[in-house]
């Protein structure tokens, strides 16, 4: 198995949808996050195609100028999907409890999913069922930074460094056969010391995996 069951635990191990029942319009990461996150979208999304954005709330950081033929919303909190002007139509599904999407087989372009993978408790039966919603050459980008709500992420995510949240998301493009050899994107601020001292940030780290459906 890809993970074992401790790996899998969560320190909260409450109802999922309880924990997200009141909505949060907030942005769970940095304005320099979003838009390289806007720009990785605009290089790697076309136009006009059918987008699946998973595990999101009110924003989808879509670029403002691309049209898209259909995009579906999937998250824990109605009030947060039913403001997100880009969604075409939504659903609230607890992808820890129903592993099985309620869509059509080779049915989207794209699967998107921001800020989100850490929460996932059995991540190969939910990339398995992302191939399977993919059309073919279909693309899968999850972006994720270092922030989190500690006591939802799973075990795994929680003891990794960042560089081991890279590769465990790797290893779930990896669990499912057909996907492309996962891309890794990284944009990590690089901050003097003396300012690091002084207490200035660099801004939230930015890293995507990235993979197509190939086979």
């Amino acid at each position: 198995m890809l993970l074992n069951s401790n790996q899998r635990q969560k320190l909260d191990t409450g109802n999922d949808r309880e924990f997200y029942d009141n909505p949060r319009f907030v942005t769970h990461v940095d304005e320099g996050f979003i838009d390289r996150l806007t720009t990785l979208y605009r290089e790697r999304l076309a136009p006009d195609t059918r987008i699946f954005d998973m595990m999101s709330s009110w924003v989808s950081h879509l670029p403002d100028e691309m049209k898209f033929e259909y995009v579906q919303g999937h998250g824990l909190n109605q009030q947060e999907l039913a403001k997100n002007p880009r969604f075409d139509s939504y659903f609230v599904q607890n992808l820890n409890q129903e592993l099985k999407l309620p869509l059509e087989d080779e049915s989207f372009d794209a699967v998107l999913n921001t800020v989100s993978v850490q929460y996932l408790q059995y991540p190969e039966a939910i990339f398995a069922e992302i191939y399977r919603i993919l059309k073919p050459n279909g693309i899968a980008i999850f972006s994720f930074s270092n922030r989190m709500f500690y006591n939802k992420a799973i075990a795994a995510w929680r003891d990794a460094s960042d560089a081991d949240r890279v590769e465990l998301v790797k290893s779930y493009f990896q669990s499912v056969k057909g996907f492309s050899s996962p891309e890794a994107i990284v944009h990590v601020s690089q901050v003097p010391e003396l300012l690091r001292w002084m207490g200035a940030g660099g801004g939230d780290p930015f890293y995507a995996v990235v993979a197509r459906k190939i086979a």
